[in-house]
């Protein structure tokens, strides 16, 4: 593997794919990175930047499992399902480390987080055999939020699906990278934390998880071709906002960090201009 941190930065107008060498008080030492998802090359090239972009430039589609965790499921009051449960987000909701994730008035009632170990693809995968070797098709692990809509998840606005709630225009940040699989050979081994303003608010390992991650890459893959660039959010853990009667605010940080590996950080920037439905 050509690196063990993907970052995407731009330097004098032109962005760059790169390997994270160093965080500093100065900024980020990148070592560029030529190609793409098919195969990366490590070029001579040693840049220092103040910002990372997200890490992926594009992706086909975010496919995302609900009611994944133990602990979750008791506090919702579910039933485990005998198969995960997917819905999907648009393309334009991924967005990257530090921006600003915006809110229109619609959605800003009932506003909630949801921390996410997530999975990307690294090349087309259809019937994935139960013995599979994840660092065959996994590019790397990073950190996400499934930011929803409650308001529109509830039954009676909803339907009973998921999807319209999470989709939103940059309702799915990840980043700040993408560890290697080569670096992380065990999804299941993690743990991560959730903050809002500083405050603890989701806590968990992956070991609680149902599905693991490769019982979610067999599932999704039956029948169906996941392609390169996939982002695949695997769930998130107990303590969502709504079952703590707390919901997102304008301004609100919201932090998603994987122990000993990387925080991605997102504010909440309520908007005004579009007309409340």
């Amino acid at each position: 593997m050509a690196f063990e941190k993907l970052v995407r930065y731009q330097v004098e107008g032109s962005i760059y794919y790169g390997d994270l060498i160093e965080t500093a008080e100065t900024g980020f030492k990148v070592r560029r990175l030529s190609g793409g998802l098919g195969g990366f090359q490590p070029q001579g090239d040693i840049d220092t930047v103040n910002k990372l972009l997200c890490p992926l430039e594009k992706t086909p589609i975010i496919l995302c499992i609900g009611l994944n965790y133990k602990k979750h499921a008791t506090e919702a009051s579910l039933e485990i399902p005998d198969y995960p449960v997917v819905f999907t987000k648009p393309s334009d909701a991924l967005a990257g480390p530090g921006e600003a994730i915006p809110i229109s008035p619609g959605a800003q009632s009932m506003l909630d987080y949801e921390g996410e170990l997530v999975v990307v693809i690294s090349k087309d995968c259809k019937n994935l055999p139960e013995d599979v070797d994840l660092s065959e098709y996994v590019l790397g692990y990073t950190a996400g939020n499934d930011v929803s809509a409650r308001n529109y998840q509830l039954p009676k606005a909803g339907g009973g699906q998921y999807s319209y709630a999470k989709s939103f225009d940059k309702f799915a940040p990840i980043g700040p990278y993408i560890v290697s699989s080569s670096v992380i050979k065990d999804p299941q081994s993690l743990k991560y934390v959730t903050r809002v303003n500083g405050k603890t608010v989701q806590e968990t390992d992956t070991d609680d998880m149902i599905w693991s991650v490769k019982a979610i890459l067999r599932h999704l893959t039956r029948g169906t071709t996941v392609r390169a660039g996939t982002i695949i959010m695997t769930g998130t853990p107990a303590g969502v906002g709504f079952f703590r009667n707390l919901f997102l605010q304008d301004g609100d940080m919201v932090e998603v960090e994987i122990e000993g590996v990387m925080k991605l950080s997102n504010i909440i920037k309520y908007e005004d201009h579009a007309s409340k439905m």
